[in-house]
């Protein structure tokens, strides 16, 4: 870099890349002052922020195959115009954030076009589990790379990877929200349990889960009669909630909001949830769980001809797990999820005892192996990073 103005491109393409967007604009401006030209695809965040964005991030922020094809066209549209773009605005680095169907597409391309320009990637698609071949391919168009897992760097390097650095993840720094006070959550067995149930965020995931969630209650509450339910609904799918536990032997109290779903995990003794980011917050609120999902039916056939050609590579889908290396969390996939076999796991986890005892400690451990050096923030690690890519690039 020369004495000129430094210009930093960020490419996100979903509302998650927009918020690790701004965390890492905000580290940067707190390293090279307020003097920082930012140009990229942003949402809210982003462009509160001072990033120029090409255009309004929502148009590539689709999720699901059927939007996907519907919307491909425009999409790929917006890949060009960012490539063309990012290469007009001479960058000193290129950051693009997940969504890497979007913005690896444009990766590729810049580097092809613009190989002085370095690129960083932020968040690495899960080579560990799906897909392992993409990580050598990455390393063609990928300088360094931030990961949020902390088993990532080693799963790179592995397999051909580029450089990577754990550089924490963002539920991390909110783990004292997630955390009970003294006195928030009472000790087992001297006042009432609470089990709190996550049945998705998604309507076809609650579509899914909530028969069965429903009928595991009536047999753990027959066990474990003096139990409260509480039950984190996603604002937009509270009616849907409700309409589906109505017919439930025993009637849930739904709450909406971030705050009350961290609240009701202060709270809780244990959880019923399904596969996602939740068991990483349920874990760091040190929440023992049960975990449950069902794949639609495209993902069932993939699941067919997984066992054939071996496209995923572990043997879990509770991220908890795969970070510990252990299944300390009970985990039931499709025709796994029974249930009896939900019930008699968490009647026991309510109850206390062994299985209990074990995954608390288990959950501990989790809190050692993701925590970054005192101190040091994720938003500060990217940073560096970021800012180590662009000074040991020639430039143009």
């Amino acid at each position: 870099m020369t004495g000129r103005m430094p210009t930093i491109c960020i490419v996100a393409g979903e509302e998650s890349g927009d918020q690790l967007g701004s965390e890492l604009m905000k580290a940067l401006n707190d390293r090279l002052g307020e003097g920082v030209r930012y140009c990229g695809v942003g949402g809210e965040k982003m462009t509160g922020l001072g990033l120029t964005s090409f255009f309004n991030m929502s148009d590539v922020s689709v999720m699901g195959l059927t939007a996907v094809i519907a919307r491909l066209p425009l999409i790929v549209r917006r890949v060009y115009q960012t490539v063309n773009a990012v290469i007009a605005a001479k960058p000193d680095v290129l950051v693009i954030v997940d969504s890497p169907d979007f913005t690896h597409n444009v990766a590729k391309r810049v580097r092809k076009r613009a190989p002085h320009i370095p690129v960083v990637g932020y968040v690495s698609p899960s080579v560990w589990a799906w897909r392992p071949g993409r990580a050598k391919k990455m390393s063609a168009y990928v300088d360094e790379l931030l990961a949020l897992l902390p088993f990532e760097p080693a799963v790179h390097k592995r397999l051909g990877g580029p450089r990577t650095h754990y550089v924490g993840h963002p539920l991390c720094e909110k783990a004292d929200e997630l955390r009970p006070s003294d006195g928030e959550r009472t000790p087992l067995g001297e006042k009432q349990p609470v089990l709190v149930v996550l049945p998705g965020s998604r309507g076809s995931e609650i579509d899914r889960l909530l028969g069965d969630f429903g009928q595991t209650l009536k047999l753990v509450v027959d066990q474990v009669p003096n139990l409260r339910i509480v039950l984190p609904a996603v604002a937009h799918l509270e009616n849907r909630v409700r309409d589906g536990v109505a017919g439930w032997p025993v009637q849930p109290d739904i709450v909406t909001g971030d705050a009350a779903k961290k609240a009701a995990f202060r709270q809780a003794h244990a959880a019923l949830a399904a596969s996602g980011t939740v068991s990483l917050e349920l874990a760091l609120s040190g929440v023992p769980m049960v975990v449950a999902y069902k794949v639609d039916w495209f993902f069932r056939r993939i699941k067919e001809l997984n066992r054939i050609f071996k496209f995923a590579s572990v043997d879990s889908f509770v991220l908890p797990n795969i970070i510990l290396g252990s299944k300390a969390i009970p985990e039931f996939l499709d025709d796994e999820v029974q249930p009896q076999i939900l019930a008699d796991h968490l009647v026991g986890l309510l109850r206390g005892g062994p299985e209990r005892d074990l995954q608390i400690a288990e959950l501990k451990r989790l809190d050692v192996e993701m925590r970054l050096p005192d101190g040091y923030s994720q938003r500060a690690a990217a940073a560096d990073v970021v800012l180590t890519a662009m000074k040991s690039f020639p430039e143009s």
